[in-house]
């Protein structure tokens, strides 16, 4: 079964066609990211515009790319939220437009289950049950998978996700766009033992994570040392900010997969690909005995190949939808 994946959730135009849920036959993806770098971050409006510049040729790329036509493929799968609505309407209104003119099933895609379902493209004895750390610029949550298309939320951030941190720290920092990629570059040159920031936690909850403060701490160490003409050595600071935003990842995660008995653990989402991340799970799953799954670092971004993944699950399950799908800016994980 061939699956075409539309994705415009953000700032990335993508289609993939996915063969079986498992098989990428393609997989194209426009960026915006040189044109939001000129602002600091995503405008919304210009990455709606240029997401309807985008998709036609996008799609067409996709379906080439996979030696396939619209009428070959078996469904279209389209991210439908969460997201930033302009740019996810774009997405949905295409999506819609292929169903009707060809009469394939519409299938709607929530953006978390179809970056947990990257690792089913990279891993194919990878298979439900199993706990998910998901972690992106708009979210960090602990997820236990039950099955394909059945989540529960174990753990998430009460405040920044993981990713909004990173990006805001490293702005902080005079860093460009996007921020989070330059200060893990930056901290593989710094000592994480440098400065002490403090580890956020919340009151009675085992799972759920803070950012803000340590956010905060980052900016006012910044703040304090230019006030007070010292130099602040950003290599360590990137290095210690990192090492203690892994450490908060990878203790509630472990914690999670300990009290539920899970014995597998998979990473997900666009800071899945933060090289200290992926060293200190790898490093404390293999102390604790757990199996690690992580996506190749080509799907942590927004790519429609995930979408398409997890369309193919929606779709067996019997999840599609009618004309009247419409894009959602906050849906939760476990409502598709």
């Amino acid at each position: 079964m061939r699956i075409l994946g539309i994705e415009s959730s953000c700032d990335e135009t993508a289609a993939a066609v996915v063969e079986d849920g498992r098989t990428v036959l393609s997989n194209v993806v426009a960026s915006q990211i040189e044109e939001h770098r000129l602002y600091g971050g995503v405008v919304p409006e210009i990455a709606s515009r240029r997401h309807a510049e985008a998709i036609s040729g996008v799609v067409k790329e996709a379906l080439e790319q996979a030696h396939t036509t619209l009428a070959d493929t078996d469904g279209i799968a389209v991210t439908h939220a969460p997201g930033l609505i302009g740019a996810l309407l774009v997405g949905v209104s295409f999506a819609k437009g292929l169903a009707i003119a060809t009469g394939k099933p519409l299938v709607p895609v929530h953006h978390l289950r179809s970056h947990i379902a990257a690792n089913y493209l990279a891993h194919p004895d990878l298979k439900p049950p199993f706990l998910c750390l998901v972690v992106s610029g708009g979210h960090s949550h602990i997820v236990r998978v039950d099955d394909y298309t059945q989540f529960a939320v174990i753990g998430r951030t009460r405040d920044d996700a993981a990713g909004e941190c990173y990006d805001k720290a490293a702005r902080a920092m005079g860093m460009p766009y996007p921020g989070g990629v330059a200060l893990d570059r930056l901290a593989a040159q710094g000592n994480p033992q440098t400065y002490a920031l403090p580890r956020p936690h919340v009151e009675g909850s085992r799972y759920d994570f803070s950012f803000s403060g340590l956010k905060t701490a980052v900016i006012n160490r910044l703040h304090n040392a230019e006030q007070k003409g010292e130099s602040v050595n950003k290599a360590d600071l990137c290095a210690s900010f990192q090492h203690t935003v892994t450490d908060l990842l990878v203790t509630n995660t472990l914690l999670a997969a300990n009290d539920l008995g899970m014995d597998t653990i998979v990473l997900a989402g666009g800071v899945s690909a933060n090289s200290g991340l992926r060293a200190g799970m790898t490093a404390a799953c293999a102390q604790a005995g757990y199996r690690l799954f992580a996506p190749p670092l080509s799907l942590c971004g927004d790519n429609g190949a995930m979408v398409a993944a997890q369309g193919y699950y929606e779709w067996l399950a019997g999840h599609t939808a009618g004309a009247d799908l419409n894009a959602v800016a906050s849906l939760p994980i476990t409502e598709s």
